[in-house]
């Protein structure tokens, strides 16, 4: 059974990704940094947070049999974000010897996810 929740979470957030970069393809299309996966993991992040913020109040220790939990911050939010798409782009920059925008890219999406993801868990737990 939790094998199916995560992979009805994941379906939905792997279909919500490619819309959503999609999206930001077509309202940016030349952009300078990576804008639709720098979208994705930042809302991601900050959708993540408020999430446990709302449900849990913090983050779980031992949710990992928690049905809700399981289909959207394991299956929904871990095929929303992507690391992977991230470490692609950054390698072409590098490729592209285009350092300070790699660098600009890795930046904004580390502290970004991180900054967002603790507001978002902030705002989700001040009402518990």
């Amino acid at each position: 059974m939790n094998l199916l929740l995560v992979s009805i979470g994941g379906a939905l957030g792997a279909v919500s990704r490619y819309l959503i970069g999609l999206m930001m393809q077509k309202r940016f299309p030349a952009p300078i940094i990576p804008v639709a996966m720098l979208s994705v993991n930042v809302m991601g992040s900050f959708g993540l947070g408020l999430f446990l913020g709302i449900i849990y109040g913090a983050i779980p220790v031992n949710a990992m049999q928690d049905s809700i939990y399981l289909v959207i911050g394991v299956g929904f939010f871990g095929a929303f974000t992507t690391f992977s798409t991230f470490s692609i782009e950054t390698v072409q920059l590098f490729r592209e010897l285009a350092y300070k925008k790699a660098l600009l890219y890795i930046t904004i999406t580390i502290a970004g996810s991180l900054l967002l993801f603790i507001s978002g868990l902030w705002i989700g737990s001040v009402g518990r």
